[in-house]
């Protein structure tokens, strides 16, 4: 087999030497432009796993790497002369240039021919070799040539940065935030050998513009940033290497290969450096491209097949770990107003990868710090309570701990009747102690049902039978309860989820603008003037039915696409009059029907409302609209936003992952300073911890984890040792049992994550 490779990165040099190692009499050519000492950057990182991974690989370029990294066991966060370190982390920095030197040395000792200053253009040469791994870096010249066959997409992240290094010795990998008149810049720093260390200066476009940075001129970057950074450099200087100010460009090809050429490396896929090296992303990649063309040595596609089906899944979650953790660094200057330690534990869970008892079980320390200060925030007498079981509270109910029943349809009502199901559904969970429970989408009128098996409010039997629930709840539990009243819109007269066809009679449909759901659905009617008074009066009526039915809050369903959420998208709402155009004008309405139901409604008693906080489809509902409209909320008296996504149109296509839709709330709460609720894949106890201690929700909403665990907030508390106080009577004897149980249950996992956590590298 021969197989040429463009570009003598680390990706390929590792590729090169796996393979040949394995496959002596395969033939192997890399050609890079560049001559071989010359470099771009200063050093590379890699964590104790990918390093336990060289190791198995090839025990010689692990032990050359080995033995001229710097390790370090620690990360710094530091602001504004604030600093705390978080051991356990495991990680070492190299040269880029000494790393590219030590794989150039064992690739001439597996013999791969090595070309340097070859700059190719042409592949037309290379007819005769089986496979030609493009590997020529972001800019990859090979990729452009053939980019509609590799649907290339290449979108330039916001902030800027630039690549300095330094002589200040670091003994730890270290974030410096400093505070500028103009906004936030971040240093992300860490030593790469003796009397070396790496500097990238991070920030967002407006604050690079108002500090007067020019993209090329390194003379003016190293002067301004020298002085910003004065008393984090401590007289050292930075040195610059081609140090040109960037924006970060964000990599995906849909195809990995055509014909005989496959990507590699940066060509492939970029990760934002905040999460780790590209180096290790491109090294990781040569790793399953090796292996997949050794064991598919004459049949070239099945190789290639074999590497994207191996390899995408984890490429793909690690580019979204990265963009998650993007985010984090885009809105430093949202984060900056955290107080130190809940600010240093938001960037380190930054990517939603680290959780709270990750942290914990490397520095306990630490948590235990982030755990006070949290605590003392919130006058918590004991300082080492659970985030998840402090008390939170809307304007005259106290919540006794932070997690919500969300909203989840049960499609078994009667004519909008609730039953015996729907008693056992809620009273089961607040039994089992959630602190707010939300009902279902409960329609304010006949035909504002989603389904013939919603609930509704708007008859005074329907209001008898719920009473029937909420005393129950509030004479055997200390969970408190509110009512989502909504109304379906163009998304009503739908078949129940479980059933083949609709079942019961159809009703004319009503949305902000005349446009299907999808094309199946039936196309509804732009809701005239006088229709929106009958559903606004219907919205009152609801609102004065749910306080005699004895709920404790409102939620106010604007979210999904629903009928007030189609004012609010501009990819529901066309129409020519004063409710559509500009968001203000798209606001109206649920506006309109939030302030009547907030004048009927006690005041003692609170309002959420549920958005959502993008559409996932292009041209939708923008963040600035969301903080628009989050902002109007809260003035006209909302309490507590609860954050969603989604829903809005059926083509959309969400990013989703464990705490997928926590950024959105992150950006509501701490923009427009209202508390908020988050839901979307929270699974447990500890990332509920998570969420709360680094301030991106005050509440958290679950909504699959409690259908078949009612009992979930009992077994969080035993599992967290927490004492409740609101076991009913009957049922306190259990905790003898339960809490050894989930004890050692406890102590078993922390065992296996501890036996799992890899192996220190450290000489």
């Amino acid at each position: 087999m021969k197989i040429t490779i463009i570009g003598g990165g680390p990706g390929g040099l590792y590729f090169s030497i796996l393979t040949k190692k394995a496959m002596p009499h395969c033939q192997i050519d890399i050609y890079e432009r560049n001559k071989p000492d010359d470099s771009f950057g200063f050093g590379v990182v890699f964590s104790d796993e990918t390093l336990g991974e060289f190791l198995k690989r090839d025990m010689q370029s692990y032990e050359l790497i080995r033995s001229k990294f710097a390790y370090w066991d620690d990360i710094i966060v530091a602001r504004n002369g604030e600093e705390v370190c978080i051991a356990g982390n495991g990680f070492c920095g190299c040269s880029r240039k000494t790393l590219l030197q030590l794989l150039q040395q064992r690739c001439l000792e597996e013999g791969v021919n090595l070309h340097f200053e070859q700059d190719v253009e042409d592949l037309s040469q290379f007819a005769d070799s089986d496979i030609i791994i493009a590997s020529d870096g972001i800019g990859s010249a090979i990729r452009t040539t053939y980019q509609k066959e590799f649907e290339t997409k290449i979108e330039l992240k916001k902030n800027r940065f630039v690549w300095l290094g330094s002589t200040k010795p670091l003994d730890a990998f270290t974030y410096f935030f400093r505070s500028t008149p103009h906004g936030t810049i971040v240093a992300h720093s860490y030593q790469y050998e003796e009397g070396m260390s790496t500097w990238i200066f991070e920030c967002s476009d407006e604050t690079w513009q108002k500090h007067g940075f020019e993209v090329t001129n390194e003379t003016d970057t190293m002067a301004k940033i020298a002085e910003i950074f004065k008393d984090e450099l401590e007289g050292h200087p930075l040195i610059s290497n081609k140090s040109h100010w960037r924006q970060f460009p964000h990599v995906t090809n849909e195809n990995w290969y055509h014909n005989n050429i496959v990507l590699l490396g940066d060509a492939k896929a970029t990760a934002h450096y905040s999460i780790g090296s590209g180096t290790k992303l491109a090294m990781d990649s040569a790793i399953g491209l090796s292996d997949a063309v050794i064991a598919n040595p004459t049949n070239v596609q099945a190789a290639f097949e074999q590497y994207d089906k191996t390899r995408r899944n984890t490429v793909e979650m690690i580019q979204y770990a990265a963009i998650v953790s993007l985010d984090w660094f885009e809105n430093m200057d949202r984060h900056m107003q955290h107080s130190f330690q809940q600010f240093a534990f938001g960037c380190m869970t930054r990517s939603k990868k680290v959780t709270f008892e990750n942290l914990r079980l490397r520095d306990a320390s630490f948590t235990n710090k982030v755990l006070e200060e949290f605590n003392t925030n919130n006058y918590i007498n004991d300082k080492n309570q659970s985030a998840a079981f402090t008390l939170f509270k809307l304007r005259n109910i106290e919540l006794q701990n932070r997690i919500v029943m969300s909203s989840m349809g049960q499609y078994v009502a009667e004519n909008g009747l609730v039953n015996d199901w729907h008693f056992q559904h809620y009273t089961s969970r607040a039994v089992g102690g959630v602190g707010l429970i939300l009902t279902e989408m409960t329609a304010i009128s006949e035909t504002a049902r989603i389904t013939h098996g919603c609930t509704g409010i708007y008859t005074s039997e329907q209001v008898t039978a719920w009473k029937r629930i909420t005393e129950f709840i509030h004479q055997y539990t200390q969970s408190k309860i509110g009512i989502q009243l909504g109304h379906s819109g163009r998304k009503g007269c739908s078949k129940i989820p479980w059933d083949e066809q609709l079942q019961g009679n159809k009703w004319e449909l009503i949305s902000a603008s005349a446009i299907p759901f999808n094309e199946n659905s039936a196309c509804p009617k732009e809701i005239s003037l006088e229709d929106m008074q009958l559903v606004k009066n219907q919205f009152v009526q609801a609102a004065k039915n749910a306080n005699e039915a004895g709920f404790d809050m409102i939620e106010l369903q604007a979210h999904h696409g629903f009928l007030l959420a189609s004012f609010l998208s501009p990819l529901t709402n066309i129409r020519n009059d004063n409710f559509g155009g500009n968001i203000q004008n798209r606001l109206k309405y649920p506006l309109e029907v939030f302030t009547a139901i907030r004048e009927v409604f006690p005041t003692e008693k609170p309002i959420s409302v549920r958005i959502s906080a993008t559409d996932w489809a292009e041209n939708g509902i923008s963040e600035q609209d969301v903080l628009v409209i989050s902002e109007a909320f809260k003035k006209a008296g909302a309490d507590i936003i609860n954050v969603s996504t989604g829903n809005t149109v059926a083509d959309q296509k969400p990013q989703t992952g464990r705490m997928w839709q926590t950024p959105f709330s992150d950006a509501v709460r701490n923009t427009v300073h209202i508390p908020t609720i988050t839901a979307g894949s929270i699974q447990d106890i500890d990332q509920i911890n998570t969420i709360i201690l680094n301030g991106r929700a005050d509440l958290v909403a679950l909504g699959r984890p409690l259908l078949l665990d009612a009992n979930f907030v009992r077994n969080a508390q035993a599992y967290e040792q927490f004492q409740a106080n609101d076991i009913p009577n009957p049922y306190k004897m259990g905790g003898s049992h339960l809490y050894p149980l989930k004890a050692s249950e406890r102590k078993q996992l922390e065992g296996m994550k501890k036996a799992l956590k890899p192996k220190s590298n450290k000489k």
